[in-house]
């Protein structure tokens, strides 16, 4: 079965390319489609595929300000030649369902979220924006709309990582989605149970540092108090965020696995402030024992329980965010028994159930 698995882009490890790798392992001898590769910023599995990219990295900066161009991306995709290919798989966060599989092939597409740069966050994009722009990304995200509409019919099954989002692609489609919940590396992300975190233990974020992450929030919920908080990761509103935290913030910056698996297994817990489609990096915390604190919406009413994995505030803000941290440290969270739970969104498991929908799809397809 000739298969071509179709991302956003391949510039950095993130959630989605993680998702990506264990597609990859799905269907090793698959081809990559995206619209800029940096072979540097992705992973060995990753780099082992030939990859092929869309005119969006031949064009003036694209390789860099590939986001700029998100205009022409639905004709970059269009223009993909997928002749021969049995299975088209498309990992979505932006508009990459809309490639145009041959006639016979089955399109799966592995939905992150309908893109939220058109839809749930569109108000906050736009404003933003300087006057101009805005007025610019105005027209194109109209446009693009009805594209991302008329391009989900391409997709024969929808399959989303989380109850959340197949909630959301229903609104934006008015299709059903199988839901199939990311995986975490157990084998990397681990629990260590003979170094507990220490009495002066710090708070940890780990994340991508732009707006809808809410980063601010959680340096604000720390302003004034007697803890530390590391932050781990980097991104266009680094700078912005480091101006603004005071002393007892401490910036990481982007770090390898290594040096995140020790920051998870010695924090006291991972603060997680922004609403998320799914979110990976909790689970990875999770996996090392590491309680979590969330903002309670989205995808992490699925892997987060509240009481027993970590806690949820009920409210996007720092006061919200101070109540929980009070609540916690005059609570007690069995570490072991947080790893334990985490060990239920293992890789193996998301193989074995992306991959039952997909030979059922083509078992109905070609039937005997």
């Amino acid at each position: 079965m000739k298969t071509a698995i179709v991302h956003h882009w391949l510039t950095g490890m993130r959630g989605g390319e993680k998702v990506l790798e264990q597609l990859i392992l799905c269907y090793p001898d698959a081809d990559l489609f995206t619209h800029v590769y940096d072979p540097e910023m992705v992973s060995d599995l990753i780099r082992g595929r030939p990859v092929r990219e869309s005119f969006i990295a031949r064009l003036p900066l694209g390789r860099k300000y590939f986001r700029h161009y998100l205009w022409l991306m639905p004709r970059a995709l269009e223009e993909f030649d997928l002749t021969g290919y049995d299975l088209v798989i498309s990992s979505e966060s932006g508009p990459v369902k809309g490639v145009i599989a041959p006639p016979d092939a089955l399109h799966v597409c592995y939905c992150h979220a309908p893109m939220r740069y058109i839809y749930d966050h569109y108000r906050r994009y736009r404003s933003g924006l300087n006057p101009v722009l805005r007025a610019v990304f105005s027209r194109v995200a109209h446009r693009l709309r009805i594209w991302d509409a008329v391009s989900a019919m391409r997709v024969d099954i929808f399959v989303a990582n989380s109850h959340f989002t197949a909630r959301r692609i229903r609104r934006a489609y008015g299709r059903g989605a199988e839901v199939v919940h990311p995986s975490v590396d157990l084998d990397l992300f681990d629990f260590d149970e003979s170094a507990p975190p220490a009495e002066d233990a710090p708070y940890l974020v780990v994340s991508e540092m732009v707006g809808y992450k809410r980063v601010d929030l959680a340096i604000d919920a720390f302003r004034g108090l007697d803890r530390k908080l590391v932050i781990a990761g980097d991104g266009p509103d680094l700078a912005k965020l480091k101006r603004a935290a005071p002393s007892n913030v401490i910036f990481r910056g982007r770090v390898p696995n290594a040096a995140l698996v020790e920051l998870y297994r010695t924090a006291r817990a991972l603060v997680f402030p922004g609403e998320e489609d799914f979110g990976i990096v909790p689970v990875e915390a999770m996996a090392c024992g590491c309680p979590v604190l969330a903002y309670d919406r989205g995808g992490l009413r699925e892997s987060v329980v509240d009481g027993k994995t970590g806690l949820m505030f009920a409210e996007q803000s720092a006061t919200s965010l101070r109540d929980a941290i009070v609540r916690f440290e005059g609570g007690t969270f069995s570490r072991a028994a947080i790893a334990r739970h985490a060990r239920t969104f293992g890789a193996c498991r998301f193989r074995r159930e992306f991959t039952a929908i997909v030979d059922a799809a083509m078992k109905a397809r070609h039937p005997g």
